[in-house]
C-alpha cells in the first residue's frame, strides 16, 4: 500500500462526538511517549501530521486523520501518564475504553510498546482487557533503532515469552523504528490485507 494523501478531518472529547461515517478506521494507542505520533507521521510520509513532542501526555483527544480519502488514521490518547490528575486520568480512560468497544467502524487497533523496556504491567493489563472483550489488536513494538543490536530484538523477546503465559495464540506484531524507516512497508501491508479481508468478507 502507498499512502498518497493523509488529511487531518476531525477532533473529538468522546466516542458519541466523533465523526459519523462508515469508512473503516485503524487506531493507534500508547503508553504516553511511546513514540506514536512519530510513527503516525512517518507511516503517512506527513511529519506534522500528527502533533509531536517531548513532552508525553500531549494527545487528550480522539484525532481522525483521512487516508487516500478511504479509511482513518485515528489518533487515540496515551494511557498510563502519572503527570495527569486522577480526574483526567479517569476521564481518558472512558474516552478510550468507550472508542475502543463502541465505535462500529474500528476495524484493528494498533498498541504501540517500546521494544527497549522491560514487560510493563500497565501494558499486560491492557492487552488482557483487550482479549477479554474481543478486540482486534495488532501489537507494534517502537525504537527499534535505540538499543544496540541484537538487544531490542531479545527484548521483544522477553516481551512475547511473558504474553505466550496468557495467550494460546499471539496477536501479530511489527518491529519498527519511525527515525530510521524500519516497518513502514510491512505495516502498511498489514493494513491492506485488513482492508481487503473486509471487501471480501
Amino acid at each position: 500500500m502507498e499512502i498518497k494523501t493523509a488529511k487531518y478531518d476531525s477532533s473529538a472529547i468522546s466516542v458519541d462526538k466523533c465523526i459519523q461515517t462508515d469508512k473503516p478506521e485503524f487506531a493507534f494507542i500508547g503508553r504516553s511517549n511511546v513514540g506514536k505520533s512519530s510513527l503516525i507521521n512517518m507511516l503517512t510520509g506527513n511529519q506534522k501530521l500528527a502533533m509531536t513532542s517531548s513532552t508525553p501526555g500531549k494527545t487528550i483527544l480522539i484525532n481522525h486523520f483521512l487516508i487516500n480519502g478511504e479509511w482513518y488514521l485515528v489518533d487515540l490518547p496515551g494511557y498510563g501518564y502519572a503527570k495527569r490528575s486522577k480526574k483526567q486520568q479517569e476521564q481518558l480512560a472512558k474516552m478510550i475504553e468507550d472508542y475502543i468497544l463502541e465505535r462500529q467502524n474500528m476495524v484493528n487497533l494498533f498498541l504501540l510498546i517500546d521494544g527497549n523496556i522491560p514487560p510493563q504491567q500497565i501494558d499486560m493489563e491492557f492487552i488482557e482487557w483487550l482479549g477479554e472483550n474481543g478486540v482486534p489488536f495488532t501489537i507494534v513494538f517502537t525504537k527499534a533503532d535505540k538499543s544496540r543490536k541484537g538487544s531490542f530484538s531479545k527484548s521483544v523477546g522477553v516481551f512475547l515469552k511473558s504474553l505466550e503465559e496468557q495467550w494460546e495464540e499471539l496477536p501479530p506484531y511489527f518491529q519498527v523504528s519511525s527515525a530510521k524507516r524500519i516497518g513502514k512497508e510491512a505495516l502498511l501491508e498489514h493494513i491492506e490485507t485488513i482492508l481487503q479481508s473486509l471487501q471480501d468478507s
